[in-house]
């Protein structure tokens, strides 16, 4: 098995409710985002490059790529970060991990944080999913691809709450899978291609 995600960059508007479902059914901290979304246009937040009517405006929802050869767990001094050889998911292991912020330097796609002070929250009660991971200072954080919520027979939160049904899920093992099934026929990128890692993450143009 090798879970993966598909997102069709003609249906992602930019509307970042797949980084707030992420924030909150994870119960992140202040100032911590495992989703975002990055937008290629013009100079300006939320405008297109170009001259109207030929205009071009794109947005990325970036977090965790969850790569086979993952050069995060590559430099982990505690094997704390490594691919899950069941599913294809990077895992971080906040137990064995130490804080030395080396996974965070590796990562090409600035898909980790590091928990360097204990971690703050806007409101005094935990959100989200009651089996959400911990968070605890001194460790290192990133996407999980909500393995809780797979444990259920559940997707993804980002996918499941976006507006645009932008997002694919399944076994790319599985070609009857319905993230193999978005994926076959398109054009795909994955992003930074040249740094080796082969992200599980595709994007549909």
């Amino acid at each position: 098995m090798h879970y993966g995600m598909a997102i069709d960059l003609k249906l992602c508007f930019g509307c970042t409710a797949c980084a707030v479902a992420c924030k909150s059914n994870n119960n992140l901290p202040n100032g911590m985002w495992w989703n975002r979304v990055i937008t290629d246009g013009g100079a300006h937040a939320d405008t297109a490059r170009g001259t109207y009517p030929n205009v071009v405006m794109t947005h990325y929802p970036v977090s965790c790529q969850h790569c086979e050869k993952p050069s995060c767990a590559a430099v982990c001094p505690t094997g704390a970060t490594y691919r899950d050889e069941e599913t294809g998911i990077v895992v971080q292991n906040t137990e064995e991990c130490i804080g030395c912020g080396s996974c965070v330097k590796a990562c090409p796609y600035e898909g980790r944080t590091l928990n360097a002070e204990e971690p703050a929250y806007a409101v005094d009660f935990p959100l989200g999913d009651a089996d959400a991971p911990q968070h605890q200072a001194g460790t290192v954080e990133k996407c999980t691809f909500c393995g809780n919520r797979i444990a259920r027979g559940e997707v993804p939160a980002c996918m499941e709450l976006c507006p645009g049904r932008a997002r694919h899920w399944g076994d790319l093992d599985d070609p009857e899978s319905d993230v193999s099934r978005a994926i076959q026929g398109r054009t795909t990128v994955r992003l930074l291609e040249e740094e080796g890692t082969q992200p599980s993450v595709y994007y549909l143009a």
